[in-house]
């Protein structure tokens, strides 16, 4: 049966989407030297065929020195912009609207400290590891790297209102590509992550100390995505969230987020995206994990309830689970990330009651060494109908 308040259409900053079901950013690392490809295009293709309402993008890169992986996407130079459009464009074909996370939103990132100097991109970037702070992150793999060295030592960012120029350029070229607006990746402990948290910002200038001054630099670049798309910015956070090293005191947790939302409440975003907590973002560090869960729906809601700015929920949501936050009003949508990745037509699947029966290939979810990119990425079956 039809999932009926999944399939209401919303208002999202100055555009409207079909239903509340809503495609997460998920890294996939299938772009051509970091310029997305027809591959690329099909993956995208096929979800918005599949009936989804909004499509966040994969993270996609401010700058070359911004990147964690390999062949991961950038949107930082004109090839980019063409490849993107290219996606936009077909998304838009099919109905569908795409932020960019940087796709129709875009979804926009920069990994911070989560880079290391002898990545591919970072070597050719030539620069540094910067950070809020010259404090590594414990842990860190890197696939491509051999013997996986772990994280360094950062050098700590001189001015960030470079990296603010970085975001406002990526903003506008994704403007250029295309996308309906863009989502700014403040999560999982990459670069706008680190600034908000105490364990990774020990500046003591006015961009890190209080919880005001660690919420500035994202604040400062939710103004500056607004300069170029006015009220088509969306930001998405993980309070409850350890990965990367990340993790303050519950209480330091919600003094942090709390603010960094009552301010982002009066800058009438499209909407804001809440990451709950899972295990599988919360690693073990010296035999500790470091998230503080807790329920980031209740705790958070409120304040974003002086101008109703929507909610997007995201991370272990059932479908069913989904139809009673989006009937309450509880939630505005509902982000689904690894059930879009196994099955392109997940919308239609809900509408039409279609089991959700596709298995996640774990190998191949980045793509791997000799193997064709579109196994466990463009290769999910569909629901025969």
């Amino acid at each position: 049966m039809a999932q009926s308040a999944l399939f209401t259409p919303l208002q999202v900053g100055s555009t409207t989407i079909q239903n509340r079901i809503v495609m997460a950013a998920l890294t996939r690392n299938r772009s051509s030297a970091s310029i997305p490809n027809d591959l690329m295009r099909e993956y995208y293709l096929q979800r918005a065929k599949g009936g989804a309402g909004l499509i966040v993008t994969e993270g996609i890169l401010v700058s070359r020195q911004g990147s964690e992986w390999q062949n991961a996407s950038g949107i930082w130079n004109q090839p980019q912009i063409d490849g993107w459009k290219k996606i936009v464009d077909a998304v838009h074909g099919a109905g569908s609207k795409i932020y960019a996370q940087r796709s129709d939103f875009s979804q926009l990132a920069h990994v911070g400290r989560a880079a290391h100097p002898q990545a591919p991109e970072q070597i050719k970037a030539g620069v540094p590891v910067y950070a809020p702070s010259a404090i590594p992150a414990r842990g860190g793999k890197f696939r491509f790297i051999e013997g996986q060295p772990g994280y360094v030592t950062p050098i700590e960012i001189p001015d960030p209102a470079y990296f603010i120029n970085l975001f406002k350029q990526a903003a506008m070229n994704a403007k250029e590509a295309g996308f309906d607006g863009v989502e700014l990746h403040a999560a999982n402990g990459y670069l706008l992550n680190q600034f908000l948290d105490s364990s990774s910002n020990k500046r003591t200038d006015k961009w890190g100390g209080s919880p005001a001054n660690r919420c500035r630099f994202v604040l400062e670049l939710l103004k500056a995505m607004q300069e170029v798309w006015s009220e088509n910015v969306a930001i998405k956070i993980s309070p409850a969230v350890g990965y990367n090293d990340m993790g303050m005191p519950l209480e330091e947790t919600i003094e942090t987020f709390g603010y960094l939302l009552t301010e982002a409440d009066k800058l009438g975003l499209a909407y804001v995206v809440l990451a709950r907590y899972t295990e599988l973002l919360d690693p073990e560090y010296d035999g500790k994990r470091n998230a503080t869960p807790h329920d980031v729906l209740s705790t958070y809601a409120p304040f974003l309830k002086a101008n109703n700015t929507p909610i997007f929920i995201n991370v272990g949501v059932t479908p069913s689970e989904a139809e009673c936050l989006l009937s309450t009003g509880k939630v505005a949508a509902v982000q689904w990330g690894m059930l879009w990745l196994t099955h392109p037509d997940l919308a239609r699947r809900l509408r039409e009651g279609k089991p959700l029966d596709n298995l996640l290939d774990g190998l191949h979810i980045y793509g791997a060494e000799g193997v064709d990119d579109r196994i466990g990425y463009t290769d999910y079956e569909e629901a025969r109908y």
